[in-house]
C-alpha cells in the first residue's frame, strides 16, 4: 500500500531536480569540449567534401545537420546563408535524405554550405548524437565542440541561445 505514493514521491522529486537545473530546456552534448568526431566521407555529387583535417585547421566551423524533407530545416536555411554571408565557414551534413531530393533543395534555396557530407542512412548522425535534423554544432579552430544548438536556428531562440555561443566562439579565437 505504501509503494505507489513513495514511487509518487520519488518521481517528483526527480522531475522537480531536473527543472531546477540551468537551462532545464536545453539538452547537453557529451562532445561539448571535446574533439568533435569523424564526419563522412561521402558528398552529394558536385559538391565539395570536408577532411577532418580540414576542420581542426584554425577556423571556426559551423556544422549543420538536416534533409530536404525537413519543413525546420527550409525554415532555418535563410540562416544558414546570412552566416555564410557574414564569413562564418558552415558545413552541411545531409541526413537520411536522397541525393537528388538534397541537390534539389539547394539548387532551389540556394546553398549556404563550404562542403556537404552526405549520410544516407543517418551513420554520421549516430556518432555526433543527432536525434533529428536541424542540429547545428559550432566548432573551435582546433576542432573542438563549442556549442550544440538543437532545433531550427530562427527568431528569438536563434538571437538569444545561438548567436551569443556564437560571438564567444569567435571571440575566443
Amino acid at each position: 500500500m505504501a509503494i505507489p505514493p513513495v514511487l509518487f514521491l520519488a518521481l517528483a522529486g526527480m522531475f522537480w531536480a531536473g527543472m531546477q537545473r540551468e537551462n532545464a530546456g536545453q539538452l547537453p552534448s557529451v562532445f561539448v569540449g571535446k574533439v568533435a568526431p569523424p564526419l563522412g566521407a561521402e558528398t552529394l555529387p558536385g559538391l565539395p567534401g570536408v577532411t577532418n583535417a580540414d576542420l581542426t585547421q584554425g577556423k571556426l566551423t559551423v556544422v549543420n545537420f538536416w534533409a530536404s524533407w525537413c519543413p525546420p530545416c527550409r525554415a532555418e536555411h535563410p540562416t544558414l546563408i546570412a552566416l555564410r554571408d557574414e564569413g562564418v565557414r558552415v558545413v552541411g551534413v545531409n541526413m537520411l535524405d536522397r541525393a537528388d531530393d538534397a541537390l534539389g533543395f539547394l539548387n532551389e534555396h540556394g546553398n549556404p554550405f563550404a562542403a556537404v557530407v552526405f549520410d544516407p542512412r543517418g551513420k554520421t548522425r549516430l556518432d555526433w548524437g543527432v536525434t533529428a535534423p536541424p542540429e547545428t554544432f559550432i566548432l573551435r579552430p582546433d576542432g573542438t565542440v563549442a556549442y550544440r544548438f538543437i532545433g531550427p536556428m530562427v527568431g528569438d531562440d536563434y538571437q538569444q541561445r545561438f548567436r551569443p555561443e556564437l560571438e564567444k566562439a569567435r571571440a575566443a579565437n
